[in-house]
């Protein structure tokens, strides 16, 4: 039997790859510097202005998110930033501007729900430690934009690893539409034990290398990180629950950070100002805990038991599977016998998953990206397709269950009047074909045209 031991790595929770790719991030540097000072006039001038006050989008067909299935043909009126009708046909003011995007799919903007706009492929152990944080808030600009374009219209941002609380900068800037991207939900730093997950383990102790995680080791020290945190303007809070995890001679072990009492605090004081907890858990008995403290999701959700799943669907909490983070390091491994450890991981994973889709546990889609380059992360919903969910209900995780868990309900993840004109087009059908989210021919976000 294979014995592999796998530590998350300390800048993102993903598995920590070697020090050997370090000299790809000078690389990234200047191309991603070289690539700003080029866009940067014209992202003033696509984002700053609308197509127009009145727009009717027409194409071949149209997603109907709820019924899993297409309406032919499919049109949409926006004026300003709202839709006013979806539909077969829908009125055409006299003074609308129309966009005819032809044989392509209109559908809502996809929604996912664990980035990393703070990281970039290369070695992720390494990168929070020799990146200032100006450099890498350019660089979290960059990445919104390009999962702008690649069409998620709405993102939670699951810790800055390190930077603190400069997400809600990234986010402000979007929302005053001074940079494009997406609708953001951000958490600032993750929380984290000391030497636990993120706690920079893998270093020389004695050079005194900060946590990319803010520190609280009992309850009272919860409550006061998340006051800081909600302070510094994080929209909800972020916690590593397990670490480092272990999967040896075919069994999956994982470590818990806090207890179901500890967890508790924690929810109790988000719930006292309407926000929550998302928690980093890929196995038990850590997820159980969370699940019984009532957390709004567990992220990556590697193992879960029969009693943590009956208590996720009766409380409705989300697992966030993210598989296309473990596929990419698989393909990009330093070594055979670390890609080997990756597929090993993987298809535990997905033997997983499918146990938690016959028990009914609720699903919303998150990719992880960051580690692996923004705007590719449409590769997760093809992923929830091959390790078993069918591709309606993978769409329905991302909008309908994602718009809940962000808590945009009622507002994004559908083509329905009232609702943000967050608006994307694809080639063909992505109930029969879900490859094609990966071409998104057309981007309309807040009744902006961003792509077309």
């Amino acid at each position: 039997m294979i014995g592999v031991e796998l530590r998350r790595c300390f800048s993102c929770g993903s598995l920590r790859r070697g020090r050997a790719r370090a000299s790809m991030r000078p690389m990234f540097r200047s191309a991603c510097v070289a690539f700003a000072l080029a866009i940067v006039p014209a992202l003033f001038a696509q984002s700053s202005a609308p197509a127009g006050d009145t727009i009717v989008l027409r194409a071949a067909h149209l997603l109907d998110v709820e019924r899993g299935a297409l309406v032919s043909p499919g049109e949409v009126l926006v004026r300003g930033n709202r839709i006013v009708e979806a539909g077969p046909s829908v009125t055409h003011p006299s003074a609308a501007t129309v966009i005819n995007l032809g044989d392509a799919t209109l559908m809502p903007g996809l929604i996912d729900a664990h980035v990393h706009l703070f990281l970039h492929p290369g070695a992720e152990d390494l990168q929070t430690v020799v990146e200032s944080v100006p450099e890498r808030t350019i660089f979290a600009e960059i990445a919104a934009r390009e999962d702008l374009m690649a069409g998620f219209t709405a993102e939670r941002d699951m810790g800055t690893e390190g930077a603190g609380s400069a997400d809600s900068a990234v986010r402000n800037a979007i929302n005053a539409g001074l940079i494009p991207g997406p609708r953001l939900r951000i958490s600032g730093n993750a929380i984290s034990i000391l030497g636990g997950h993120e706690d920079a383990i893998h270093f020389n102790p004695a050079e005194h290398i900060s946590s990319n995680a803010s520190y609280a080791n009992n309850a009272s020290e919860l409550v006061a990180v998340i006051r800081a945190q909600l302070k510094e303007g994080a929209d909800f809070i972020k916690i590593y629950q397990t670490g480092a995890d272990r999967f040896i001679d075919g069994k999956f072990t994982t470590p818990y950070q806090y207890t179901q009492a500890q967890l508790e605090a924690a929810v109790q004081e988000t719930a006292r100002v309407g926000t929550r907890v998302g928690v980093h858990c890929t196995g038990e008995p850590g997820a159980l805990y969370a699940a019984q403290a009532g957390v709004a999701s567990i992220d990556h959700a590697y193992q879960l038991s029969s009693e943590t799943m009956r208590i996720m669907r009766e409380r409705q909490i989300y697992a966030v599977p993210t598989f296309a983070i473990a596929e990419y390091f698989a393909a990009h491994a330093d070594n055979p016998a670390t890609a080997e450890r990756e597929r090993t991981m993987q298809t535990f994973h997905a033997t997983e998953f499918r146990k938690q889709l016959a028990a009914g546990v609720l699903m919303a889609v998150g990719s992880d990206v960051g580690p692996f380059p923004h705007g590719t992360q449409a590769r997760e919903f093809e992923l929830m397709v091959q390790y078993g969910m069918s591709a309606a209900d993978v769409l329905r995780a991302s909008l309908i269950n994602g718009a809940r868990l962000l808590g945009w309900q009622n507002e994004i993840g559908q083509l329905k009047a009232g609702y943000f004109a967050d608006i994307i087009a694809v080639p063909g059908n992505p109930l029969a074909e879900i490859s094609t989210l990966s071409h998104v021919i057309f981007v309309m976000k807040n009744g902006v045209v961003y792509k077309k």
